[in-house]
């Protein structure tokens, strides 16, 4: 960083001379509860969402920007601590706050953008994948799903709780699988088959995982048992269903998913847990899965909107190339697509991209009610839907 906060904007050395970006968001009710976290916990998963998926491109993190709205009434302690879970996150990732904004709203939003170096190394992209490969993961899996599981149960400490407040990403495994020659690379957020689902369909390819390979440790299933998840006789050994969903489909513990050379030599840390195959989509053992491949922040929507209309209205075009720019896995943008009013009408803000940019022209939507993340006093603008 050479010139940092202070300054109308903070001035970064970029000496691979491209620069990685990606952005996040955590709004208070959705993502966290302040009387289930800490601000220190709240800001150091703040910022990790932002940087592991700089380390998903192979990229050294480098900086975050941070943007927050707040009632005016937050306590100036919980503000400290929450700058305090930044700068603790940042540190683990080798990067540093570097700028940010602040507004008032009637609940707590946080927004980050986090930075990286690629350090002369080509991106790892998710349409890089090809038949043959072999698939790793590398960090915890459906351990931050077990605990939110238990926090709403009632259960208030314990590993797994940690693990949901608190997640502690990779960050160095994304620069390592590139240099171990990555073919295509993911930061599980959404859930593994959910997020796998988006690389395979980048590639083109279909992904075949082994439920052997991904089986419940003893926390998982121990926290299965305590919350009745496993169809079992109590008393009995509780089997993997409820525990083996939480793997396969929980999301934000942030792990890395990549594709890999089949005769690739893999560091321990990263576990082989299926192959790529020609086709597409995930299968578990052979078979599509039968429960939710992860989170859909729009799910709830297109079930109502289809309900009703009787499951029979004709639907909206689908915005998976006018947000593309949003939301590059496609997964949210097709669900909020296919639930848009058939007549909204359409507001044209077309862009020409840039040489070489994946995105087209784009229309965007006008939506008819404000985001509930909108700032309360007014003083900043938003998206509506």
């Amino acid at each position: 960083m050479l010139t940092g906060i202070g300054d109308d904007a903070a001035v970064l050395a970029a000496p691979d001379g491209r620069v990685v970006a990606s952005t996040d968001f955590l709004l208070e009710g959705r993502h966290f509860r302040r009387d289930w976290s800490s601000a220190h916990d709240i800001g150091r998963k703040a910022a990790a969402r932002s940087l592991i998926d700089v380390a998903a491109m192979g990229a050294v993190p480098t900086g975050l920007l941070v943007a927050l709205a707040a009632p005016g009434d937050l306590p100036s302690r919980w503000a400290r601590d929450l700058a305090a879970g930044l700068a603790a996150e940042c540190a683990r990732a080798g990067a540093s706050v570097v700028g940010g904004d602040t507004a008032r709203a009637g609940s707590v939003l946080l927004a980050t953008t986090g930075l990286g170096d690629l350090a002369g190394r080509a991106p790892v992209l998710r349409s890089g994948a090809a038949p043959g490969n072999l698939v790793a993961v590398a960090g915890l899996l459906g351990h931050a799903a077990a605990g939110l599981a238990l926090l709403s149960a009632g259960f208030t400490d314990g590993p797994l709780i940690t693990a949901h407040q608190r997640p502690e990403p990779p960050y160095d495994a994304g620069p390592e699988a590139a240099g171990l020659g990555a073919t295509a690379m993911i930061d599980v957020s959404d859930g593994l088959l959910a997020d796998l689902g988006h690389l395979a369909a980048a590639s083109g390819v279909l992904i075949d995982l082994s439920s052997d390979r991904l089986a419940p440790d003893d926390g998982l299933l121990a926290a299965a048992r305590a919350l009745d998840l496993d169809p079992t006789e109590r008393g009995s050994t509780p089997g993997p269903t409820g525990a083996l969903a939480w793997v396969l489909s929980g999301g934000e513990d942030h792990a890395l998913a990549a594709t890999f050379p089949r005769h690739t030599a893999l560091p321990p840390r990263w576990m082989v847990i299926g192959e790529v195959l020609t086709g597409q989509g995930v299968l578990v053992d052979g078979q599509p899965w039968t429960g939710p491949a992860g989170w859909d922040h729009f799910r709830a929507v297109l079930a109502a909107r289809r309900v009703s209309h009787g499951g029979t209205a004709p639907l909206a075009p689908a915005l998976t190339g006018d947000l593309a720019c949003l939301d590059a896995g496609g997964a949210d943008v097709q669900a909020l697509g296919r639930a848009a009013d058939d007549d909204a009408p359409a507001l044209d803000v077309r862009v020409p991209a840039a040489r070489g940019a994946a995105m087209g022209e784009r229309d965007v939507f006008a939506e008819a009610r404000p985001l509930a993340a909108d700032v309360a006093d007014g003083s900043h603008g938003s998206l509506h839907w």
